[in-house]
């Protein structure tokens, strides 16, 4: 059985092409049925705010790959909701759906679920 492997996306969209990598990681891991979560942690979580203006700071609008992790497999995604309170974000405004929202002592939990851990 091949390892499991739980991404936390920590950056916001728009500063340089860590989110991006973050994301074509788990559409990559899903490709090839690799057990695998993503989790939106600190600025990461603006990522899933819908309508974003990625082309007025010259990057590539990250929704279609968000969308996308569904159609690989990808369907452990989760979010920390500390992060969204410090940001004023509602997991009812988040773009991206199912995604599980969770608390401090939850994310330690699910950390210790998977086999590997990559913090981008």
């Amino acid at each position: 059985m091949p390892h499991s492997l739980l991404i936390i996306s920590r950056q916001p969209p728009w500063s340089g092409p860590n989110a991006r990598e973050a994301l074509d990681i788990a559409l990559a891991g899903g490709a090839f049925d690799l057990p695998l979560g993503m989790l939106f942690l600190d600025d990461g979580v603006l990522q899933l705010l819908p309508l974003q203006s990625a082309a007025q700071l010259q990057q590539k609008d990250l929704t279609a790959n968000l969308q996308a992790l569904s159609m690989f497999g990808v369907e452990d995604l989760f979010a920390c909701h500390t992060s969204l309170v410090e940001r004023g974000m509602s997991p009812n405004e988040l773009s991206v759906e199912p995604i599980q929202v969770l608390r401090d002592h939850e994310i330690a939990e699910l950390i210790d679920r998977y086999d590997q851990v990559i913090t981008i």
